[in-house]
């Protein structure tokens, strides 16, 4: 006899301006408001304005980098160490760097087209004479030490818990490598033990960083107050050819190329960035990809990826998958060119695609590291003049979220690609922890 069951009571919507992402994209609103109706004022500066809102931003984004190095350290050495085939990482490792390189030449390529058909710079006729040398004499000097083997030498901290208060994560991603091979090599009851640590402080940093985020529709109200109010909105009219032009490439290359990687992983682009928007609303605001690092980080076990492939393939993206950095370069580069009527033949557009292959490995998350690559590209092609990067200053910030976003989602493509070439997800769990399906999402163990 079957007893009829009482109906369950419907599960309770959360209230929609309680839902962060959309406090996020409120507040967004609300700072270029703020910022159009408070600009600063040079010739009064003691006056309020929304420029004067920076420290919010600046500290939301201080917040988060606080617990980015922990956070890696234990998702890496917890991922790896838990791994009982060791060659895997080796297996993994040769994979993500042949994605990567080859992903970041396709942004490279796609940049130098578009440049070069729509040509931005042209009628421009700028004499870098007339520009304040000084503006970007900070940056070209920042830029001289960008040199391969710095960036090699620089991986390598001064001690081994100085990566955590540089925040560095290649340093930090180094230290996690080798703490977790260290750990791997102790007897099996004595490795569980320091691994059950590392899952049980996993959880604290999660969880501080859950209280953290709740802020960030204020970090991110104070960062695009400052922006609009500092830049104005008037700031991009001169240069709107090339901003709408990055923007454009930029989405053609997460649409067609990233997409195209998502087809061929067995899921939609479309779905996938509907289930990081929470992220790109915050990179949105913030300018910057390292904010949403920790989110992405989740998101990506949530979708079925393994611990060590995402404590892995995510933190090394950061410095050697940055997609709209490298579309970025090789578009500003050539702008400049057009501009100062210094236009570059097809052997020094090559030569600028292959040093720009190498000076956009040591550019990493922050707001800024673009342009300071951008100089370290432009110093070894002397026929644009340094000077022309001032044109760039003040639309800089502006280009910044579009290269923070899609380096975030050319992150986490690759990561689900670098899983799905492992044989770790199958499309069906893809579609399934995308839609939500699954009240748990699966999890791949991390023996092959």
């Amino acid at each position: 006899m079957n007893v009829p069951q009482p109906p369950t009571a419907p599960a309770k919507r959360t209230p929609w301006w309680r839902v962060l992402y959309i406090q996020v994209l409120i507040a967004v609103a609300l700072g270029i408001l703020v910022g159009m109706l408070f600009p600063h004022d040079e010739t009064a500066p003691e006056h309020w304005n929304a420029a004067k809102l920076k420290p919010l931003g600046d500290a939301f984004i201080a917040l988060v980098k606080m617990m980015i190095a922990p956070i890696i350290f234990c998702t890496v050495v917890h991922g790896i160490a838990s791994m009982r085939d060791m060659k895997k990482l080796g297996r993994v490792g040769v994979k993500t760097l042949f994605y990567f390189e080859v992903v970041s030449t396709i942004a490279l390529v796609i940049g130098l087209v578009v440049v070069n058909w729509l040509q931005p710079g042209a009628g421009f006729n700028i004499d870098p004479t007339t520009l304040d040398p000084d503006i970007a004499k900070g940056y070209a000097k920042r830029a001289e030490s960008q040199t391969m083997t710095a960036f090699l030498l620089n991986i390598i901290p001064a001690t081994l818990f100085s990566a955590f208060v540089t925040g560095d994560l290649l340093q930090v991603l180094l230290v996690s490598t080798l703490t977790a091979f260290a750990i791997s090599a102790l007897a099996n009851n004595h490795r569980l033990a320091v691994l059950g640590v590392i899952e049980r402080a996993s959880e604290i940093l999660f969880g501080i960083m859950k209280i953290v985020v709740q802020f960030a529709p204020v970090g991110a109200f104070g960062a695009m107050a400052f922006t609009v109010g500092s830049y104005g909105i008037e700031s991009l009219e001169k240069l709107l050819k090339l901003i709408a032009g990055f923007y454009a490439t930029a989405g053609v290359f997460v649409f067609v190329v990233l997409g195209g990687i998502a087809s061929l992983c067995g899921f939609s682009i479309l779905r996938y960035l509907v289930f990081i928007k929470q992220e790109l609303l915050l990179v949105l605001g913030t300018s910057s990809s390292e904010t949403a690092l920790p989110g992405m980080i989740q998101k990506m076990r949530r979708l079925g990826c393994s611990n060590s492939t995402v404590g892995f393939v995510i933190p090394t993206g950061y410095s050697f998958n940055l997609d709209g950095t490298n579309i970025y370069m090789t578009m500003a580069a050539v702008f400049l060119a057009q501009a100062t009527n210094t236009p570059l033949d097809l052997r020094e557009q090559v030569t600028l695609l292959l040093v720009a292959m190498v000076s956009s490995k040591g550019a990493s998350g922050v707001t800024g590291a673009g342009f300071v690559t951008l100089a370290a590209t432009l110093a070894v092609l002397p026929k644009v003049p340094i000077a022309s990067l001032a044109l760039l200053v003040g639309i800089d910030r502006f280009m910044s979220e579009c290269r923070a976003i899609t380096n975030l989602i050319g992150n986490g493509v690759a990561t689900v690609a670098i899983s799905r070439w492992e044989g770790e997800v199958t499309p069906e769990t893809l579609q399934k922890n995308l839609t939500g399906a699954g009240t748990e999402p699966e999890q791949p163990t991390d023996a092959k």
